[in-house]
């Protein structure tokens, strides 16, 4: 049996999928899996050794086609559901699983806060794709798997035996606390803290250690692949997060995680999973949840999702 799954993005979407990919290797021994997704985001999926054979979309959704079709599967697992993969389906012809995105439950829930979304996480929408197929969740969480030669900033965290990552990256301005709310939050850790984030986000960090008292902030911000983020989360005491890439791979890594909602909410389903949280976010605004995804500012402009957001005896 050969069995594609389709996930084209993001970081903590696919790191989503994982179980799904485990559970279906674990369960079907004679599977074949291959796994379909962008080109950049091969560093994410391309050290889980439950795939046989990853499969990158790069710009030509044709010639990704073609490679498909000389593949011959006998199932496509789809866990984006998008117009590509409609595509991909119809083109491939074959018996095919998509999951249920729940557009209409989320767009009744940003547009008029009627919330008939399922208390149901995404891993399980995700493995529901699978059951008619035998398989069912292991119920072991998420997987990330470490590169074997990663190497990380170890020089600047070897003085530290224990400290807390903050991953203060996200895809969306109205996901992420501003550094002044972080530098706040860092405040009230005793322990040294380790900053993460992509390049983008190297000046909020460095805002973040102007605003802090604390002198024990090392800013790594653009400095690590995603491996070696990984790493540093892995060697962790706990990690704080937006609802990001980050909090899915540390959720993979079993860390704890305080995860700080914005505009989105833990009740779109993808709260961190099979590992020890809490969640930080405002209740006491009737605005939230204003989109399933994010803005680029605050469409009310006043942001009190995250400003107002109370970080006394959190950490």
């Amino acid at each position: 049996m050969k069995i594609l799954i389709i996930r084209f993005s993001s970081i903590g979407d696919i790191v989503l999928t994982t179980p799904v990919i485990r559970c279906l290797k674990q369960q079907l021994p004679s599977v074949v899996l291959h796994y379909c997704t962008k080109q950049s985001f091969e560093n994410i999926i391309n050290t889980n050794h439950y795939i046989d054979k990853y499969i990158y979309l790069q710009n030509d959704l044709n010639k990704l086609i073609d490679t498909l079709k000389k593949e011959r599967y006998d199932y496509v697992i789809d866990l984006h559901n998008n117009v590509r993969t409609k595509i991909i389906k119809w083109k491939l012809g074959v018996k095919s699983y998509s999951y249920n995105k729940l557009n209409i439950e989320k767009w009744l829930y940003v547009n008029f806060k009627i919330n008939l979304l399922p208390k149901v996480h995404i891993v399980d929408r995700y493995m529901a794709t699978v059951a008619s197929l035998g398989v069912f969740n292991d119920h072991q969480g998420l997987d990330f798997f470490i590169a074997p030669s990663v190497t990380t900033e170890s020089s600047l965290l070897s003085i530290y035996s224990k400290y807390v990552v903050f991953a203060i990256g996200g895809q969306h301005f109205t996901k992420k606390l501003p550094p002044f709310k972080i530098a706040e939050a860092c405040a009230k850790i005793v322990l040294p803290i380790v900053i993460i984030g992509g390049k983008e986000d190297y000046k909020a960090a460095e805002d973040v250690i102007k605003f802090c008292p604390k002198t024990d902030l090392i800013n790594l911000t653009g400095k690590l692949s995603i491996h070696q983020s990984a790493s540093v989360i892995n060697k962790s005491a706990f990690v704080i997060s937006h609802d990001t890439g980050m909090m899915h791979i540390a959720s993979a890594l079993k860390k704890k995680i305080f995860a700080i909602w914005g505009n989105t909410v833990p009740d779109f389903g993808m709260y961190p999973y099979k590992t020890e949280y809490e969640n930080i976010e405002n209740v006491n605004i009737g605005c939230r949840p204003c989109s399933k995804i994010g803005f680029n500012k605050c469409p009310k402009t006043h942001f009190k999702c995250m400003i107002d957001i109370n970080f006394e005896q959190k950490f």
